[in-house]
């Protein structure tokens, strides 16, 4: 939507009512089965951003209807010792959703302990065989936060055929899975890291641009095509305290058609779509 002269009148999208939409359909259906599901995030070390997140969650799950346990551990805590931990979470009754919150301190073996979740409960999508599914036939968890950024864009009620995305940084848990996402819908996907010789024209032509690079402030409101939608997944830790994205949001907020702030945007609809997982789980289990 365009405003007097050059200025366009961008919608702030707000993940925070999106995410309680999400989290009251949750806590319908969850008071509709036969047990309370429980999810358990798996704390290691004394990180203190770590450990806020998981009060988040704490919050949001009990907000949705679901029990939430936390299980704590030592930061000299071996691999091995923690891998029989999870193992032994992981038979937990009723559990429906189980991750180890990231990152981990270090000398511990990360994929080792990933892989030591039960496929099942894996509700991240991080151990290797549900990243095995969810790029294969597809068909029973997605990546909480891929899923979050469809979620935002369906919220918008905008038709995206013939559209161009451009998808920014092609990581694990975000770039290479919402790339999948889309184009299972059909969407036009290009793709590109910060290695990518070519991100300025994709950028000028790109009507959706989907950035997860972890580049604080890298896009500019100059490099976006006027009125395209940002979504910020982006998420790096601020100098003055708490975290920013990867998007200049007061030079892109006057170009955009819509953008997602950070915080405030992808992050509360990702952790409701993590919440989605675990409900996901505790049907199956019906």
């Amino acid at each position: 939507m365009y405003g007097k002269g050059d200025w366009i009148l961008c919608m702030v999208i707000d993940g925070r009512k999106i995410a309680e939409e999400i989290l009251f359909d949750i806590r319908r259906q969850a008071e509709g089965l036969p047990f309370t599901p429980v999810f358990c995030d798996v704390l290691v070390g004394d990180d203190p951003a770590s450990a806020q997140y998981v009060r988040m969650k704490n919050q949001t799950a009990q907000r949705a209807g679901i029990n939430f346990l936390k299980a704590e551990f030592p930061g000299n805590i071996s691999t091995a010792e923690l891998v029989k931990e999870i193992k032994r979470l992981s038979r937990e009754p009723d559990l429906c959703g189980l991750i180890v919150q990231l990152p981990l301190p270090g000398g511990l073996d990360k994929q080792r302990v990933l892989n030591a979740i039960d496929p099942r409960v894996d509700v991240d999508c991080i151990g290797s065989v549900n990243e095995k599914r969810f790029y294969g036939a597809g068909d029973f968890l997605d990546y909480p936060t891929a899923a979050a950024i469809l979620k935002i864009l369906d919220s918008l009620g905008r038709n995206f055929a013939e559209k161009n995305f451009l998808v920014l940084g092609q990581g694990q848990l975000v770039g290479r899975p919402v790339s999948r996402l889309l184009k299972r819908r059909g969407y036009f996907v290009d793709t590109a890291t910060r290695a990518t010789e070519n991100i300025a024209a994709l950028l000028e032509k790109a009507d959706v641009v989907i950035t997860a690079a972890g580049s604080p402030g890298f896009i500019t409101g100059g490099m976006i095509k006027p009125g395209a939608v940002v979504i910020d997944a982006g998420t790096s830790e601020a100098q003055a305290g708490g975290i920013v994205g990867d998007v200049d949001f007061a030079s892109v907020s006057r170009v955009a058609g819509a953008v997602s702030p950070v915080p405030g945007g992808v992050g509360p609809v990702t952790v409701a779509c993590l919440l989605a997982n675990v409900l996901k789980v505790a049907k199956n289990k019906i």
